[in-house]
């Protein structure tokens, strides 16, 4: 059975597609362009060996159609990746920007391709829209709080950065959580009144014997992470980002172990939350 270990490998997946999107948020030409060899490298690394776990269940027996396409996805992702990161070494801009493009939109395919792997439901179905939006929402948030932490330790190298690259990460980062507590809420209400009826008995599972399991994802995320996104914004406003840089730390541990919830939650539910 290779669903548990392809829920978990999930989380990498977007970690690695949400930190490559996120490299977007400040303007390119206001941070210098070790913070972007640094950080893609870390991303391209979990990419890779996320890429390795796949291959890995596939040949012992995860065949079949749709599991090759979601690995031909992500190992064009792999490479598209490692190509932009080996760019940002040249100076051709046009071709770096074009392999960064090639990239995030690689990876948000592999990620809807994943997605549909996980849909019970008919292709006219409210599943449909929400597994690939909470995937790829669930990337960016990782994604975001990732950067936040990596570009923090910038501000150590360049002391004259502008704090506004690191203002709007936060902004992201907390758009992203209020998001997702949305979107929570529609996946339980939507799904348990007019999804199929995998996703219906999903949500009456989820209610009746995993209440324990939800409560705690939504208290360390998106609930507990939101909490140090406005301690962070208030150390921002001192400034400090030393100490904004810490907190983007314990950020990252949280939206990580929530997503690990939430795809155990998928796991025993079928339920993208």
């Amino acid at each position: 059975m290779d669903v548990f270990p392809r829920a978990f490998l999930l989380v990498f997946c977007q970690f690695a597609v949400g930190g490559m999107f996120c490299l977007s948020i400040p303007p390119f030409h206001t941070v210098e362009r070790g913070y972007y060899k640094s950080s893609a490298a870390v991303y391209v690394l979990i990419a890779a060996l996320t890429l390795l776990g796949r291959v890995t269940l596939w040949w012992s027996g995860d065949g079949g159609g749709w599991r090759t396409i979601e690995i031909v996805l992500w190992a064009g992702f792999v490479g598209c990746s490692t190509a932009y990161l080996a760019s940002l070494w040249s100076e051709r801009m046009v071709l770096r920007a074009r392999l960064f493009i090639a990239s995030w939109m690689s990876g948000f395919a592999a990620l809807i391709a994943l997605a549909e792997g996980y849909r019970e439901a008919p292709a006219l179905s409210l599943e449909t829209f929400f597994f690939p939006v909470s995937f790829v929402l669930s990337a960016l948030l990782l994604g975001a709080a990732a950067s936040g932490m990596l570009l923090g330790h910038w501000y150590l190298i360049d002391r004259d950065l502008s704090l506004q690259p690191l203002s709007q990460t936060v902004t992201v980062y907390r758009g992203g959580l209020l998001v997702q507590l949305v979107l929570f809420g529609l996946v339980l209400a939507l799904l348990g009144l007019a999804g199929a009826p995998a996703a219906r008995a999903g949500v009456q599972a989820l209610l009746s014997s995993q209440q324990s399991l939800l409560a705690a994802r939504l208290v360390i995320s998106p609930i507990g992470a939101a909490l140090l996104g406005w301690m962070i914004r208030r150390t921002l406003d001192i400034p400090q980002t030393m100490a904004a840089t810490g907190l983007f730390y314990i950020a990252v541990l949280a939206v990580l172990v929530g997503e690990m919830l939430g795809r155990f939650l998928l796991f025993r539910t079928g339920l993208p939350l």
